[in-house]
């Protein structure tokens, strides 16, 4: 498609697209296409403008070659994306924001005095029944302080004070609900779009396609650890669900032949074939949606004492005002403390702070189910790394294959992709790839596949049983030999990868070597990790204790723990969390999930198995860990801020109250200052924390 470059500097792009018009939609596709350009760490698109800014890394032709490339009709986008961008809704609120303040000044100047007054008297209406209602049931909160000073100021005829009391309350509330909504969507969305391909289940065997291509009535397999993709009935086997992604449920719950399913709940054991129902593309994302809009995830523990904070103080700001009153007899130095309430600014600031700052960890590819974790973050001194697709890259390689038996290595990787291909982890997936590249394409030999959690798989193939997995498994729980005469040759493995065993029918086959090499900014990334505050940093794995020392040493971790199993990691949580200490646990893992849970904040790397990322409280981007400094300096951040804001608005508001009662301000003044300043704050919490 034609475009031009309207400016450019080294690493960042602004174009036009050659188009009269761009409706949302297309902005939308636009984006999802730049965002998926190699080398496009960051890109916005400007529906109204027809622009785009692509921030990149690398080499600028591959940018213009994929702008080159680009048609709308071509792109293939995510189910539900389309429909719930958000661009919309973001166009709705700034429509509603530029039309609120055009109408007040609009109404203020051109309106005769009379009118413009009744109008005022009408709108109080709403904000003084608002009060009434909170005294009714026996509250002293914020509605009944705004009904008050409205409803004094409409008793004054002072109806410019009260109009805009009524004004700046509406602005508040109108960013609040947005950045709220904004912040909510955002999530539901990143929560709602991470399932690309499923099994299919044809006649004879089940076939991995893209989840797209899925329609009702299509029956499909879910193994253990993945998301269950659609809504449906379960028509083959048994599992245990986990669904807390829906109900906030931490409990499994059992789920066999006959019962139905969700979107969005995870398998955590056994393995069920589904009869798809419903495949709409928003449907999970709206369910997300209304389970965040009903929960306190979104708040954090500092956020919620503001609220009661400003709560509390209603009742002073009205004793406040009575007893200057009859003191000074003064209605107009009354009404100055009337006018000033710290209530206002608390409950709007605070958690336009906290929803920003979710909102920023986006632009980092960092998913925050909650304000509170990013709390715990800023509080956190304890992090425990799993080291395979943590710390050492996410896509292992297989280095080589070396054989057992008389079968050649290809068939045996041929073998070994079959088994691994139905779970999710960064080493099966390694296999399934070097399988791929060397187009060892297979059908399914094998019967059902038993996945047991940190060890490795249990199957008949051909009537013969195979395992593949830890050393710990195949030998030690499944009692494998190794042939007769190839015992020099197990010694002499190189011991400079991570091994996966293969055994048939009791007997070694294959040792399958994987190359997993350690993330080049592990190192740098840990160091900043202590420097940000983090005084522990441990590393647990479950791979040998020759590989996971010399990783330790490479990576800089105070302790390390090879050989562990899942229960090991969610101990140790444990164990640091009744000392006192404040932990973080990352991994990708099915055997990370029970430490995820364990953990004060579960952190899990975004293409890791989805039963981690649901169980995590954060998700972030696979590409580099340096996105978990940029979480830390942000939960830092958010901290100072509603500190600073809290300081603020204390200081501030109580300066007005002495000014208004000592008669150097009027009443009218300390409402303009107190709401205007509200706004000010309102509007700074959400400006980006690593911006300043």
């Amino acid at each position: 498609m034609k475009f031009k470059i309207k400016h450019e500097i080294r690493g960042r792009i602004r174009i036009h697209m050659e188009q009269k018009r761009m409706t949302h939609e297309q902005a939308d596709i636009l984006l999802f296409y730049l965002q998926n350009i190699d080398g496009v760490f960051r890109a916005d698109v400007y529906d109204r403008t027809a622009d785009a800014t692509i921030h990149y890394k690398g080499n600028r032709e591959t940018i213009i070659e994929g702008l080159r490339r680009f048609r709308y009709e071509e792109v293939e986008v995510p189910n539900g994306l389309l429909e719930t961008s958000g661009r919309a809704m973001n166009a709705e609120y700034q429509e509603k924001l530029v039309d609120k303040i055009l109408f007040h000044y609009g109404r203020k100047f051109l309106l005769p005095y009379p009118i413009s007054a009744a109008y005022t008297t009408i709108m109080s209406a709403k904000y003084i029944w608002k009060g009434i209602k909170t005294l009714m049931e026996r509250k002293l909160e914020v509605p009944v302080l705004d009904a008050t000073a409205i409803g004094v100021s409409i008793l004054r005829s002072d109806f410019d004070t009260a109009g805009s009391v009524m004004f700046l309350l509406g602005i508040g509330e109108l960013l609040e609900e947005w950045t709220h909504k904004k912040s909510v969507d955002d999530l539901a969305r990143t929560m709602s779009l991470n399932v690309g391909k499923v099994w299919l289940k044809t006649e004879d065997q089940a076939v991995l396609v893209p989840s797209s291509k899925i329609k009702a009535g299509d029956q499909v397999v879910v193994h253990m650890g993945n998301v269950i993709p659609f809504d449906g009935e379960v028509v083959d086997g048994e599992a245990m669900i986990n669904q807390a992604s829906l109900t906030g449920e931490s409990v499994p719950v059992r789920r066999t032949i006959g019962n139905y399913v969700y979107a969005g709940t995870v398998v955590e054991e056994g393995e069920v074939t589904i009869n798809v129902k419903a495949v709409g593309g928003s449907s999970r994302y709206e369910k997300i949606a209304a389970m965040i809009e009903d929960s306190e995830k979104l708040k954090s523990g500092l956020e919620s004492r503001a609220e009661h904070l400003a709560d509390k103080l209603v009742p002073y700001s009205l004793g406040g005002t009575a007893l200057t009153w009859l003191l000074t007899r003064n209605t107009t130095k009354a009404l100055s403390i009337l006018m000033v309430d710290f209530s206002c600014a608390l409950k709007l600031a605070m958690p336009i702070s906290v929803l920003s700052a979710i909102r920023e960890a986006g632009m980092y590819k960092i998913t925050v189910k909650g304000g509170k974790y990013l709390e715990a973050v800023a509080e956190a001194d304890t992090i425990v790394f799993d080291k395979t697709g943590t710390l050492t890259k996410a896509k292992p390689t297989v280095a080589k294959v070396v054989s057992f038996n008389e079968m050649n290595e290809d068939e045996l990787l041929r073998i070994a992709a079959c088994l691994e291909e139905h779970f999710p982890h960064s080493m099966a997936k390694a296999v399934v790839s070097a399988a791929k590249a060397k187009h060892l394409d297979h059908e399914e030999m094998h019967s059902k596949v038993e996945y047991i959690v940190a060890h490795g798989i249990s199957t008949q193939i051909e009537g013969k049983k195979a395992v593949i997995g830890s050393y710990h498994f195949v030998f030690e729980d499944e009692k494998v030999i190794i042939p007769d005469g190839k015992k020099e040759q197990f010694d002499n493995l190189p011991e400079e990868y991570s091994h996966l065993y293969m055994a048939i029918e009791g007997k070694l086959a294959a040792v399958i070597c994987i190359e997993d090499p350690l993330r080049e900014e592990a190192a740098e990334v840990i160091k900043e990790l202590r420097e940000a505050g983090l005084s522990k940093i441990v590393m647990m794995t479950g791979d040998s204790e020759r590989t996971a020392k010399a990783i330790a040493k490479r990576v800089g971790v105070d302790e390390y723990y090879a050989e562990v199993l899942p229960e090991d990691k969610a101990s140790f949580c444990d164990k640091e969390k009744a000392a006192g200490r404040k932990v973080i646990m990352i991994g990708d893992g099915i055997n990370d999930s029970p430490a995820l849970s364990a953990a004060n904040v579960g952190i899990a790397i975004s293409d890791g198995a989805e039963l981690a990322r649901e169980i995590a409280d954060i998700t972030v981007g696979a590409d580099n860990l340096r996105e978990l400094v940029t979480l830390k300096k942000i939960s830092n951040g958010l901290i100072k801020r509603i500190s600073h804001n809290y300081h603020t608005i204390v200081g501030f508001n109580a300066g007005l109250i002495a000014l208004g009662v000592c008669g150097v301000i009027m009443p009218t003044t300390s409402a303009l200052l107190h709401n205007t300043s509200t706004l000010l704050i309102g509007l700074k919490s959400m400006q980006n924390l690593l911006d300043e």
